[in-house]
Parts: structure tokens; C-alpha cells; sequence
């Protein structure tokens, strides 16, 4: 209580001193960073596109990224918090971010339409120059919208800056929005650098969305151009070992690819697009890490892993707590990821030659080791019949891809969460499959064939024929090859509208939030659902319109002067107007 008076006391004197002087009655202005004195040169605009990338750096660090919630709600893994998606409404998301997603993908457009609508406000002595800063503003434009019509469906189409208040947005069908960010970025990959520099958006990164955009319209020919172009230019699948594990004789190539510090070294050069986090960056420029240890990693060190005698069996220290990490089971992996994915002619994952699924890239429930000190069971394999319950098992043990998830702290007082790390965007192994499935919407199978086996040759995975490929083995190979990378439930939902455009295997644009492909894959492979797995006051359970996540209520509501339509299922949609079908 007596230094609370004393520094009381001090700031009454302080203020006292300076009311016996007018001038700390005059305002000062807080900042000098007001949009008409930063946009005034080059460096004004550059600094906007800072603030772009670094959108996207958030998008996949940090707790409960938003990269996430593409794989918690996808045939590969569940939200362990989140298992009834039934519990995901308008209002609510609980612990994931399926909502806070929508406004932060219009805060990121938001930066993007500063840019686009201001870049004529000066002279540009470099014409060249002015295109490259809006090319790259319109990709990332672009690159939010595709996100969101592939989340939420129809949405408000924002192209300008806001500079007041504007009560009456309305809904544009997902089909303008895509038909309006194709021709923004055929015309940002005239512009767009070859080479840029790590994190910056180059024209291969400008061709490889692209490239998924026309797939989004069903312009499967335009698709292989686009894809072909980022093939065909100066990038190359890695096929040799590479970077700081390139001596450890114990690890391989798909090893020396998912390692964050290799991902922007100029000899990588299957990187396309990277964020660039590092921890010895200023704290400002850095993320809290990537947390993929924590994510997707199992909470194996928790204290409900009981030895043979009943007894704690694990402890969070101590051998594996570095390498595998606190565990959190935030996405937790299926059965499907976990093994029957890696099944193909006569092998399993047990044989399989896949090096992405490897015993020395993998860690199996037989190599998690009991490291109590204190249990009798120390240095044994964890035996899932010594648990309390069955549903133990859930949260505490599975298997992991310890390639992909293990980032080193490079903070030693830091928790084993996933350190900073540099993480794929986009990498030319995906444009493969891109260009793979283009072919096979042609009927090319043997085009489509023949991508899916560069990228299956480099895994020593087993080739696939002409005759085997199907829309199913792509999404499987894509599984394979860009987990915790892709915005799974994002491409997923792209090919179920594709599906549905094209009125194939019973689908339909007109029933689409009852009968869709990416419930019926769900449904088909990963097996929680079937077996209405209970955790934590939660039973896994998921509906068709799923497919689309909920419009958050409150932009919804705050829209007093015009209709935000919500997706069917959910509450208010029953207010829902016709979709604009044009953006001018």
C-alpha cells in the first residue's frame, strides 16, 4: 500500500508541474503513420507488403494457427477439442479459430486493397516497379479469397479500400469471386519477379495459385499451362541430400526437405514459396514458433501413460522430450494417415519402401519409451493395455511423422513446443499434383500418371499405372506428400464443387450442404466418426453441410444495412438473399 501511494503521489506532482504550462494541453499527434505520409514513395508501399507477408507467416505459427484447422477438420486427422462439429456455430468455435479465420483473412484484404487503391496516388518514374508492388498486393488478395470462397462459400467481395463506414456489404457467389481473382493474377504473373528474395511473392508462386484457381473454374487446359510454367522454370525437385542434416548418415533426403532451416537455401530448389521466421530475428519480426511438436504430436509425456504397476510412466523431461516435444494431440491423426494410407500393391506400413512413411522418418507407438527414471517399466516400450481407460489412448499415443513435426528450440528455456522455423507455402512437388489432377479431370490418366510418379519416384514409393489413377489415389498422394503444408480442407472442398459443378458420382451445386465429396471422403477414411470417439465432454460427429464453415454472427448482425448470407445449417440461414453473381 505505501509504494502505491508513493508513486501516486509522484504522478499528482508531475501533473501538477506541467498544468502550470499550457503547452501539455496541446495534442500531439501519436503517430506520424497515417496513410497519405506513408504511401508517398516506393519504401511506403514496400512497408505494405511487409505487413502482407507477415499475414502469412501467422497463418501457419504460433497456437492454434489457422493451418491448423485445415487438418483438424479433414479425412486425415480430428480437432481433439473440437470433435462435434455440431458444437461449431455461428458464435462459437471453442478452441480452434474456424471463425476468427473469416475476419482475419479481410483484415489481411484489407492491407491488400490500401495498396491496390492507392498505388496511382504518386508519380512511378519505373512503371516496371509500380506493377511488381500491385501484383504482388493482388496475390495476396487473391490468395485470402481463395481461401475463403474454399472455407465458407459465397462471401462479400471487398476490391477497394474502405475509408468510412459501410453497413450494407453483400454476398458474392464463391463463382464471381474466382472468376474476378483469376484475372487479377494473370495479370500479376506478368509482373511478378522470376526470382525474389525469401518470403517475397515471386511469378512461380503467382502461376502456382493460379494454377489452383483455374482448377477452381474448371479450366483444367490453363492449369496445365500455369503448372507447366512453374515446372518448366527455375526450380527442380530435390533429389540429393541437402542442408544442415545433409552429413547424418542415419537420415535421408525427404529428411533434409522438411527441415525449417533448409527450406530457403538457395540450393533448395523445390521451395516456390516460404515464410521466413527465425528466432534470432528481432522479436517483433519472429513468431511465438511454429508449434508443430505441440499440434500434432501426441501427449505422450502426460501423467495418465501408466507403467506396469499402475504407476506414472512418463515425465516431460529427459530423453524424447526434445524430439518429440509437449505433445497437445491438437490435430489428432487418424488411423487412415497413420497406416492404410501407405498400403499399395502388397505392401503396408510396415514394408512400405516410402520413405515418407519410413521407420527412421517415423515414430512408432513400439519406440515410445516409458522414461520415468522412477517407473520399473523405464526404457520399455509404452504398452497401451497399462492405461486407466481405453480412451486414454486418444490424446496420449500414436504414431507421429517425426520428419515433419520436429523443430528444435532454439530458445533453451523455451517448453519443447516447435521452435521458429521457416515453413512451405508452396514447393514444386505440389505443382506435380496439381498439374496431376488437372489431367485427370481431362481424362489424361496417363499424363496424370506420370506426375504422380515423379513425385512418387523421389519417395522410392512404388509407381502408380495409367488404370489406378483416380481422384481418390491424388488426394491420397497429396496426404503422402504436403501434410501439415497444404490447406487440406481447403482443396478438398475446391474438387467437391468441382464435383458438384460437373453433376458427377450424384453430386450437385443445388444440393450441395446435403451431399457432398469431402463428407463422403471423411466419412469413408477417417474412422472416429464411426466409432463416435468421446473426449473431454465431446463425441465425434460431422453432417454434410460441414463441407462449409460458419459466417461469424457477429459480422453478420453488425451488417445492419445490407444481407451477409450464412451457410445452410447453420442459424440465420433461413435469412440468406441470392448471391450477387457480378463484382463491378
Amino acid at each position: 500500500m505505501k509504494r502505491i501511494i508513493t508513486l501516486c503521489s509522484a504522478l499528482f506532482v508531475l501533473l501538477s508541474l506541467s498544468s502550470c504550462k499550457e503547452e501539455w494541453l496541446k495534442p500531439r499527434p501519436l503517430s506520424f503513420f497515417a496513410p497519405e505520409n506513408v504511401y508517398v514513395d516506393k519504401a511506403g508501399f514496400e512497408s505494405l507488403l511487409i505487413t502482407m507477408r507477415k499475414d502469412l507467416k501467422n497463418e501457419n505459427t504460433g497456437p492454434i494457427n489457422f493451418l491448423i484447422n485445415e487438418f483438424a477438420a479433414s479425412d486425415l486427422a480430428v480437432a481433439s477439442v473440437q470433435l462435434d462439429f455440431y458444437k461449431l456455430t455461428p458464435n462459437t468455435d471453442r478452441y480452434y479459430k474456424y471463425l476468427a479465420m473469416f475476419t482475419s483473412a479481410y483484415a489481411s484484404i484489407k492491407n491488400a486493397n490500401v495498396l491496390i487503391s492507392r498505388i496511382d496516388d504518386i508519380q512511378w518514374s519505373n512503371p516496371g516497379e509500380r506493377n511488381a508492388i500491385l501484383s504482388e498486393a493482388l496475390w495476396h488478395r487473391a490468395y485470402w479469397y481463395y481461401r475463403l470462397v474454399n472455407s465458407y462459400g459465397d462471401v462479400p467481395f471487398i476490391g477497394e479500400e474502405l475509408t468510412g463506414a459501410k453497413l450494407n456489404f453483400a454476398t458474392h457467389s464463391r463463382w464471381a469471386i474466382l472468376k474476378k481473382i483469376q484475372t487479377d493474377l494473370e495479370f500479376a504473373t506478368q509482373h511478378l519477379p522470376v526470382k525474389a528474395s525469401p518470403g517475397v511473392i515471386s511469378k512461380g508462386a503467382g502461376d502456382h495459385l493460379l494454377s489452383k484457381v483455374y482448377l477452381a473454374n474448371l479450366e483444367f487446359d490453363k492449369a496445365i499451362e500455369a503448372s507447366t510454367r512453374v515446372i518448366n522454370g527455375p526450380y527442380a525437385l530435390m533429389k540429393s541430400r541437402f542442408g544442415v542434416s545433409a552429413g547424418d548418415t542415419k537420415r535421408d533426403l525427404i529428411w533434409d526437405l522438411h527441415r525449417p532451416k533448409n527450406f530457403n537455401l538457395a540450393t533448395n530448389t523445390e521451395t516456390i514459396l516460404a515464410i521466413v521466421d527465425r528466432f534470432e530475428a528481432p522479436p517483433g519480426a519472429r513468431s511465438a514458433g511454429l508449434y508443430t511438436m505441440r499440434h500434432y504430436n501426441s501427449a505422450w509425456w502426460n501423467t495418465v501413460v501408466l507403467d506396469s504397476q499402475g504407476k506414472q510412466g512418463m515425465v516431460a523431461s529427459g530423453p524424447m522430450y526434445d524430439s518429440l516435444g509437449r505433445g497437445n494431440g491438437n490435430v489428432r491423426l487418424d488411423a487412415f494417415y497413420q497406416y492404410s494410407l501407405w498400403n499399395y500393391k502388397n505392401t503396408n506400413w510396415r514394408n512400405t519402401p516410402d520413405l515418407r512413411r519410413s521407420n527412421s522418418n517415423w515414430v512408432d507407438l513400439n519406440e515410445i519409451l516409458y522414461n520415468n527414471p522412477a517407473s520399473v517399466d523405464y526404457g520399455k516400450p509404452v504398452r497401451i493395455a497399462n492405461l486407466a481407460t481405453p480412451a486414454d489412448t486418444f490424446y496420449t499415443l500414436y504414431a507421429m511423422p517425426h520428419y515433419i513435426m520436429f523443430v528444435p528450440q532454439d530458445d533453451a528455456k523455451a517448453l519443447p513446443m516447435g521452435g521458429n522455423g521457416d515453413w512451405y507455402v508452396f514447393r514444386l512437388a505440389e505443382t506435380y499434383l496439381i498439374r496431376a489432377e488437372a489431367q485427370y479431370w481431362k481424362g489424361n490418366l496417363a499424363a496424370a500418371a506420370e506426375d504422380l510418379n515423379v513425385v512418387r519416384e523421389r519417395a522410392k514409393a512404388l509407381p502408380v499405372t495409367a488404370g489406378e489413377v483416380t481422384l481418390d489415389f491424388i488426394f491420397d498422394e497429396r496426404a503422402r506428400e504436403l501434410f501439415a503444408e497444404e490447406p487440406r480442407h481447403s482443396e478438398l472442398v475446391r474438387v467437391s464443387y468441382i464435383l458438384a459443378k460437373q453433376n458427377k458420382s450424384g453430386y450437385s451445386l443445388d444440393n450441395f450442404s446435403q451431399k457432398n465429396y469431402y463428407y463422403d471422403r471423411v466419412r469413408k477414411l477417417n474412422n472416429f466418426y464411426d466409432r463416435k470417439v468421446q473426449y473431454i465432454g465431446n463425441t465425434a460427429d460431422i453432417a454434410p453441410f460441414h463441407v462449409l464453415w460458419p459466417i461469424p454472427s457477429s459480422v453478420i448482425t453488425a451488417n445492419t444495412l445490407g444481407v451477409i448470407n450464412q451457410n445452410k445449417g447453420y442459424d440465420g440461414a433461413e435469412r440468406n438473399v441470392p448471391p450477387l453473381d457480378t463484382i463491378e
